[in-house]
């Protein structure tokens, strides 16, 4: 299932995501509009396994996909979306530390930025 899945996001055509270009660097793939459901199919299928760590981005809750140099994530839960319908997969760099998992007030991806105190998950 990883090579199928590898493949799948070499092929895909990863577009930046301009609005977050120096807060958030990351990209994203449309499902329907790209042509990528076999790719969100996949990424789903690995949520589903139970291969997704927890995390938060500020006060939101979320599941993101570690391969790799990057984390993959929806802005849907992976377990409500509807066949048909247009969703975003997104990917970002690894940063190799705590944002990975926290993302906390204060700290906007930038290195000056990066917060002193310790990331706190609950």
């Amino acid at each position: 299932m990883t090579s199928r899945l590898t493949e799948l996001i070499a092929r895909a055509p990863w577009r930046e995501a301009v609005t977050y270009r120096d807060t958030w660097p990351h990209e994203y793939v449309l499902s329907e509009k790209d042509a990528q459901q076999e790719l969100l199919e996949a990424v789903c299928e690995r949520f589903r396994v139970e291969e997704g760590v927890a995390g938060r981005f500020f006060g939101m809750n979320n599941t993101y996909l570690f391969i790799g140099d990057y984390k993959y994530w929806l802005m849907t839960h992976w377990d409500d979306l509807k066949s048909g319908e247009d969703y975003v997969l997104n990917r970002a760099r690894l940063y190799r530390d705590r944002r990975d998992f926290v993302i906390q007030p204060g700290d906007t991806g930038k290195p000056e930025d990066y917060p002193v105190n310790p990331a706190y998950q609950s």
